[in-house]
Formats: C-alpha cells, structure tokens, sequence
C-alpha cells in the first residue's frame, strides 16, 4: 500500500496530515510534482518531480497507483481515472471520490469550467479553510484506516 499525492497544487497544511498519517501507519508516501519542493526527512516519503507539462504529474499517478493505494488530488478528470482503477482518492477539502459519485462530480466540474470559460460565472472554490483541513484529516483517516483493514 501506498499513499500518492498530486503535490502541484496540494496545500501545505494537507501535505502535513499525510506526513503524520504516514508516521502513525507506517504507510509510504510519493509526492509527485514539476518542480522541487520541501519534504521532511523520512525514509517514508519521496518526492519524484515529472517534466514540465499538462497532466505529466497525473499521468505518473495514474500509471503507478494500485488498487488498495490512496491518492491525494484535487484533479478530478484524475480521480474519475482512479476510480476506475479501483484506486481511492481523496481531495484536500475531505471529499471521497468513488463510483457513485465520481461522474457526477467530473459532470459538474466540466460544467463549471464552461460556464467560466462563457464569462457567466467568475474564480473557483473559496481558499481553504480550518474546517477543511478537519474534513480532510477525518475522511483521510477514514478511508486510511479502511485500506489498512482490508491489507490485513
């Protein structure tokens, strides 16, 4: 098992509660990105940095993710691939792609996306807040915890 994170865009404060996630757990973490960053020293988390380019990161995800692993992405053409491949994924506001709801919510995002690229509707989703790092860290855990039961 392993833990992924599509680290471009993952906020700090995200990247955290999966480092101590990993610590508690014993559970390896790969942080995948286009440029260098700072990981704390562990022989439980690597960081791989991807060419420059549209989806590169997501695409190495995608490729490397197995079934019974858990990924960290606010992508979500990525996690409906994911999900497909029976790989968990999970954003960093806590919201757990899955079957039921992955088509729904890439239908939605496309939605948003041409309503923005119409003029009707302007910027994204709020800053990220206290209450979503809780959220985050409780369907992490959750989910976390599910995969570890299953690999016993």
């Amino acid at each position: 098992m392993k833990i992924w994170i599509d680290a471009d865009a993952c906020p700090k404060v995200i990247k955290e509660v999966v480092f101590k996630a990993s610590s508690r757990a014993q559970v390896p973490v790969t942080l995948v990105a286009n440029s260098g960053m700072f990981i704390p020293e562990s022989n439980l988390i690597n960081l791989i940095i991807v060419d420059h380019g549209l989806d590169v990161a997501d695409g190495y995800i995608l490729k490397h993710a197995n079934k019974g692993d858990l990924v960290v992405t606010a992508d979500i053409p990525l996690a409906a691939q994911l999900v497909a491949k029976h790989v968990v994924a999970i954003n960093p506001r806590g919201s757990v792609y899955n079957e039921d709801n992955v088509h729904d919510v890439l239908a939605t995002r496309n939605l948003m996306q041409d309503l923005r690229g119409a003029g009707m509707i302007q910027g994204g989703p709020p800053p990220l807040g206290p209450k979503d790092k809780a959220s985050f860290a409780n369907g992490f855990d959750q989910e976390l915890t599910k995969l570890l039961r299953a690999r016993r």
